[in-house]
């Protein structure tokens, strides 16, 4: 039997505010300040994961307790002995492998500069994540009734290595495939990858232009404040946030009841799985790259998985297909944390129609 463990963060200090409520009356510089004086915490033990071939594996949270702001603005030379700290608390508890959640999977070239510092395996969980996040986005669009062949679909971090083998599996499945970043050269390294797609490809550093053409717009980017905003999104849009912190500002939830959002990388769990841990999803349902370490440790792999700035298509091929062998499988929807469910996706439907309609 082989054990994991799963590194999380504060994303916010509303994060911090839920686990020590007296932080909301103090400053957010004070509370992120003290925050940054703490070593790692083991958080919760996590139970019940077991798989349909029998084989089972017991895990662990331990947080590395700097916030998103922390992790993405602090020099390495100051994140990252927390985050090593944090890692080889997972090992002192017995962990094979860890897996990397949000920021910690970035810092320290995604994972590579810590995996040399600890003795178990590491893994970003970031090919299950594509996996899921793709397949989601193709089966939203189906219950939509829209056909993807015919979508122009858009890819919000395109340059990335999670938004590189997005590309590479949405090619062949759209009408238009629109890459998006800040900078224009590594959009077009990825477009050239492409050559030969059913999908005419384009680069993009216009976000709020391009956004406004999708169909499809799966988002994958790590910036710590929403880029996406209400008016930027097509009526009948489908919208897959991977990104941790939200790409997707929640103010489209509140002014958009024409678009359907959803969180990429929502798994179902085999097993009675006890994660004794409220990271915003219901019982049995994780995150993608939580599932990825999880189906590593069922399967006894033991190694380095998911690491770097490129992802292998091939890794992403296999993860989906133990994930399948394991019983794992993309769970129903969720949006800005509410389940989404077949009444949603109709009366979003019916809204759309009607205003095609009323405008004719």
């Amino acid at each position: 039997m082989k054990r994991f463990a799963f590194m999380v963060h504060p994303i916010d200090i509303g994060d911090i505010s839920q686990k020590y409520p007296f932080a909301r009356y103090l400053p957010g510089r004070l509370v992120e300040s003290a925050m940054g004086l703490l070593g790692p915490k083991l958080l919760s033990e996590i139970t019940g994961v077991r798989s349909i071939t029998g084989a089972e594996a017991p895990g662990w949270f331990v947080g590395c307790m700097l916030t998103s702001h922390q992790l993405s603005s602090w020099d390495e030379s100051k994140t990252m002995p927390k985050i090593i700290a944090a890692a080889q608390m997972a090992q002192e508890l017995g962990a094979d492998i860890l897996g990397l959640g949000a920021f910690t999977a970035i810092v320290g070239n995604g994972g590579i500069d810590l995996a040399r510092e600890v003795d178990i395996a590491v893994t970003t969980g970031n090919s299950y994540t594509v996996a899921t996040a793709v397949e989601g986005t193709l089966k939203a669009a189906d219950m939509m009734e829209m056909d993807p062949a015919n979508c122009t679909a858009a890819i919000l971090g395109g340059s990335g290595s999670i938004g590189r083998v997005c590309a590479h599996l949405l090619k062949d499945r759209v009408g238009k495939l629109i890459l998006m970043a800040r900078s224009i050269e590594p959009l077009e390294a990825v477009a050239a990858e492409l050559a030969g797609a059913s999908a005419t490809v384009e680069v993009s550093t216009d976000i709020d232009r391009s956004v406004r053409q999708a169909d499809l717009l799966v988002a994958v980017t790590s910036n710590v404040d929403a880029i996406v905003h209400p008016e930027m999104l097509k009526p009948g849009a489908v919208v897959c946030d991977v990104s941790r912190p939200r790409a997707v500002s929640v103010q489209v939830a509140k002014e958009r009841d024409d678009v359907l959002v959803i969180e990429g990388g929502a798994v179902a769990v085999p097993g009675d799985v006890n994660f004794n841990l409220n990271f915003g999803f219901p019982p049995g349902l994780a995150y993608a790259c939580m599932a990825e370490t999880m189906i590593l440790a069922l399967e006894e792999r033991i190694e380095n998985f998911s690491l770097g700035k490129e992802l292998e298509l091939a890794k992403v091929l296999e993860i989906a297909a133990l994930a399948d062998k394991h019983g794992f499988g993309l769970a129903g929807f969720r949006s800005f944390e509410r389940a989404v469910t077949e009444d949603t996706i109709g009366d979003i439907k019916e809204r759309l129609q009607a205003r095609k309609t009323a405008a004719q």
